[in-house]
């Protein structure tokens, strides 16, 4: 039987032969107990554990998180025939629960089930339409960002309006509540300008990605990653692989090497320490940067569209213990935490990914930086599983460094 043909990037840095290949990545990621994350995760959208549970004094408290969300500066709306009332919808829901946020033809969406629930409340002139039309009753939600398949949402924003006077807040929460409880609750619901538009006026998202480890993992080795990286570069094979490197860019390959034997490949580190992709991360805070190499699904270079470039207020990495039942003291836990203005599609995931990965390989605290400049995207890791990722806030105000789950040091 022929092996698969594998091409990876070329990495030219020191650390290059210690760097996980994509197939290691998705290995090394996916044997996790992701089932307990995910049942915490439902635990906090059926509100019977805060997130404080995990991160303590760090996090922010409820009343707080609540308030922040529900302000809106007010505004004169038009009257007449131009009247309607326009509601932001904050709802929470169990990632694991469904098949993303975006509406997919026989497929299980959030969307689809707010939608329909807002059915009852459009006005007579749209509902007319739609059966015109063949179409069902359903309202119309725009949403702050659309999360993929198994991704939770603590505080995902979106808004409805309708010309009907008659629709009260607590009758969109109670038709939404009914649609499926236990997956997904609505936080709160509060009549705003019809200006508001959950995406175009948002400043910032927050984004929370929970790591477990595994039992046998010991991460109190502060500087086993570094001895790892150290004695696999020593090895006579690592000479032999980059000459068969320098032969593929003789080949004009460009920055892309074939790995056709990639499970004979000596095996690499396999530690790391939360320190580590902290430093790694922190280099990107406060910085307006394209993270196109780390975005997926999305064009590299884009003439038309969004532009690629974000600006990350906060990214910090926190070693925790995630409460469950099969672990007295708690399951040992990485908590990455991104504030940005915007996000590309599946960006956190793959700084998840790819921090984790530069850290086991022992690179420098500038790696990160230093791929944004590849000219390839399987420079950076493939994103991590969506189990982890969490969107905690959406905020309409000038973020506050307070707000976040793990604060400076």
């Amino acid at each position: 039987m022929e092996n698969k043909v594998l091409i990876q990037y070329n990495h030219t840095d020191p650390c290059s032969f210690a760097r996980w290949t994509t197939k290691e990545c998705f290995q090394f990621m996916s044997a996790r107990p992701w089932q307990q994350v995910m049942d915490f995760y439902s635990d906090v959208v059926k509100d019977r554990k805060p997130l404080s549970a995990l991160l303590g004094k760090a996090c922010l408290s409820k009343s707080n998180i609540y308030n922040r969300l529900e302000s809106l500066p007010p505004s004169q709306d038009k009257g007449g025939r131009w009247a309607r009332l326009t509601f932001k919808i904050v709802v929470s829901y169990h990632g694991g629960s469904f098949d993303g946020w975006q509406r997919q033809p026989g497929l299980n969406t959030v969307q689809s089930v707010v939608e329909k629930s807002l059915g009852k409340f459009v006005d007579e002139r749209k509902a007319q339409m739609l059966k015109d039309k063949g179409l069902p009753l359903e309202g119309a939600a725009l949403v702050a960002g659309r999360t993929d398949k198994g991704v939770t949402a603590v505080h995902q924003v979106c808004s409805f309006y309708t010309w009907r006077k008659d629709v009260k807040s607590q009758d969109i929460t109670d038709a939404i509540n009914s649609a499926a409880p236990g997956k997904l609750r609505v936080v709160s619901v509060t009549e705003v300008s019809r200006a508001f538009h959950p995406n175009f006026t948002a400043k910032w998202r927050h984004y929370l990605y929970i790591f477990p480890f595994n039992d046998e993992e010991d991460m109190e080795q502060s500087n086993q990653s570094g001895e790892n990286v150290q004695n696999f570069k020593s090895q006579e094979n690592y000479h032999e692989h980059k000459n068969g490197c320098d032969q593929c860019n003789e080949a004009n390959v460009g920055n892309l090497v074939i790995n056709d034997n990639e499970d004979l490949e000596t095996p690499k580190p396999r530690e790391f320490t939360v320190s580590r992709v902290n430093q790694l991360l922190q280099k990107l805070e406060g910085k307006l940067l394209s993270y196109k190499m780390f975005a997926r699904d999305t064009k590299p270079s884009r003439n038309e569209g969004p532009p690629t470039e974000c600006f990350l207020y906060h990214a910090r990495a926190k070693e925790s213990k995630l409460p469950c039942s099969e672990h007295e003291k708690g399951r040992r836990v990485m908590c990455i935490e991104l504030v940005a203005n915007r996000f590309l599609r599946r960006m956190v995931r793959v700084l998840v990914a790819t921090s984790i990965r530069e850290a086991a390989a022992g690179a420098d605290e500038d790696a990160l930086l230093k791929l944004m400049d590849a000219t390839c995207r399987r420079a950076t890791a493939p994103p991590a599983p969506p189990d982890g990722l969490c969107l905690v806030d959406v905020g309409y105000e000038e973020f506050d460094p307070q707000d976040c789950l793990i604060l400076k040091e």
